[in-house]
């Protein structure tokens, strides 16, 4: 497949770092600007995209939250669900995130993005209840692309949900937040470690940590603690059927 920034050129450090700083500060457990930006390209692929909009689109993902970390608002880190008034004034990080794409010199087409990554398809999103068709097509999967990334990482007010509790999230949301055809593009995505829901993929690390050591492995451990590969005077080694 090709680069998920197009085939020009990849993004600096610059914003690579930025994307890294923002996932820190809203206190994602794993790389999320990243993640996003892979799987909207996987999108954007498939709905014919040329490579400088799948460029612009991987940058947009990169950044979509640089609002709320220049906003800087403690609410953001704590261990709860936002107030009336925090979440209005959390509305505001899309358009300082477009102010603020302009001063690191991004294209218009990223700062619009930046801008309108939370307008749903409904037209009850913001900053400016645009709605269907009004959104860009671009705009329109990064929603997509946020929310399953969202849902399925950890946040510091919630643990990751699985991915299959997050695909039925963009299934039921499915004409009124999300545009139904890329809700339905995006089920058949496959093939993408991206997809997998970080639970599941602390469950099975947890798994393989603490599972039953072999009746050989059992063994081992028994002699390397011993300090002799026999048992004591009197003792004998535990047997598999023991």
């Amino acid at each position: 497949m090709d680069s998920i920034f197009g085939n020009e050129t990849q993004p600096d450090g610059r914003l690579l770092d930025i994307s890294a700083e923002i996932d820190a500060f809203e206190g994602y457990a794993h790389p999320h600007g990243k993640r996003i930006a892979v799987l909207a390209d996987a999108l954007a692929v498939r709905f014919n995209f040329a490579s400088h909009d799948r460029a612009t689109l991987g940058q947009a993902a990169l950044v979509h939250d640089l609002g709320a970390m220049v906003m800087n608002r403690e609410y953001i880190k704590t261990n709860r669900l936002l107030r009336e008034d925090e979440r209005i004034d959390m509305h505001r990080h899309t358009v300082i995130g477009e102010q603020e794409a302009a001063k690191r010199g991004l294209s218009r087409a990223v700062q619009l993005l930046v801008r309108w990554h939370h307008e749903w398809w409904n037209g009850s999103g913001y900053p400016d209840a645009i709605e269907r068709e009004q959104i860009p097509l671009a705009a329109r999967i990064l929603r997509v692309a946020d929310t399953f990334c969202a849902i399925t990482d950890a946040r510091p007010f919630r643990a990751a949900q699985t991915a299959a509790d997050a695909k039925k999230h963009l299934i039921e949301w499915s004409g009124i937040e999300f545009d139904p055809k890329i809700v339905k593009m995006f089920l058949t995505l496959e093939g993408f470690s991206e997809l997998r829901s970080y639970a599941e993929y602390e469950k099975s690390q947890a798994d393989e940590r603490f599972e039953e050591p072999s009746a050989q492995q059992a063994q081992e451990r028994f002699e390397n603690e011993s300090g002799n590969d026999t048992a004591p005077a009197g003792q004998t080694v535990p047997s598999e059927n023991d």
